[in-house]
């Protein structure tokens, strides 16, 4: 028997979440539906597709062949959902993108307004994590990464560059030892990401600086950022974040300053989709745009 669309959804669903439950929320379906679902399309092609393990469900063998099959079709009707809604004037439907917070919470938010006012039927997501997204497991349509990935049927793009520079509070600089040299940070509390939570080489700044020890940490740069705002101590802030923390200054600017680049990165088999790329060049083009405003914005 051939599996129909919707039980393959299901599967895939499963597959990548290796959960009922966490599958369940993805499909808008209870956990017990989708196993009973689970389980009809196992009896339809009399053959074990997940074993059960303390990781959750796994595929078998025979569940890691429909896995290729389930994602050509899907594949298929992602390319032909999305030719279909790249005729119309605006774009419809769904899109998640995944990106890492400071993106995320800087950019994203004033970026994909503009696109939601421009495409009023189409619902955004931002998925804001602290560690890599899983596109092979459709975590997300489309990644804003800092890093280019090296595995995965993916295409890459590059956005923009971006800068980064040593910052702290005004109120903190006038009450603390003049920072002259990089040397003089010793003598400072720094602030930065939870060194072994750092799950892109990019973002260890404080390495590059030469500072081996963080007394205040955090996986999100928008609490770094708080922190310091609280005139607590020094941190690496991408120039981006300061038009919304005006009481921070940047320091040692004639001896640090750091750049990196946002790319864009999609699953290979949606270049054919219409819609995501019709997305995709409004996403690229508003994030240049507001890279470049805010960082003419940023103190000197």
């Amino acid at each position: 028997m051939t599996p129909n669309w919707d039980d393959m959804r299901v599967f895939l669903a499963v597959a990548r979440e290796q959960s009922l439950s966490a599958a369940g929320r993805s499909l808008r379906l209870d956990p017990a539906t989708v196993g009973r679902r689970i389980a009809r399309l196992e009896a339809a092609l009399t053959a074990t597709l997940f074993t059960k393990s303390q990781q959750g469900y796994v595929l078998t063998s025979v569940g890691e062949r429909l896995l290729d099959h389930g994602m050509q079709a899907e594949e298929a009707m992602r390319a032909a959902a999305g030719a279909m809604a790249g005729s119309s004037k605006t774009l419809s439907g769904q899109i998640r993108i995944g990106a890492p917070d400071g993106s995320a919470n800087y950019l994203l938010p004033q970026v994909c307004a503009k696109i939601s006012d421009a495409n009023p039927d189409l619902d955004i997501q931002i998925l804001a994590l602290p560690r890599v997204i899983n596109l092979s497991r459709r975590e997300a349509d489309m990644a804003v990464t800092v890093s280019v990935p090296t595995a995965g049927k993916v295409v890459v793009q590059k956005i923009c560059d971006y800068k980064l520079h040593l910052v702290a509070a005004e109120d903190y600089l006038t009450s603390r030892e003049k920072i002259r040299t990089v040397s003089d940070l010793k003598s400072h509390r720094m602030i930065g990401y939870i060194p072994d939570m750092i799950f892109d080489r990019e973002l260890d700044y404080l390495v590059d600086i030469g500072i081996d020890r963080v007394a205040l940490a955090s996986n999100s740069v928008s609490v770094q950022l708080r922190q310091v705002s609280f005139g607590t101590g020094v941190c690496v802030a991408h120039d981006f974040t300061l038009p919304f923390h005006p009481n921070l200054k940047k320091i040692l600017t004639d001896q640090v300053s750091l750049s990196r680049s946002f790319h864009l990165v999609r699953h290979q088999g949606d270049q054919r989709n219409e819609r995501l790329n019709r997305f995709a060049q409004a996403l690229t083009h508003g994030l240049r745009e507001e890279v470049a405003r805010l960082e003419a914005q940023a103190s000197p």
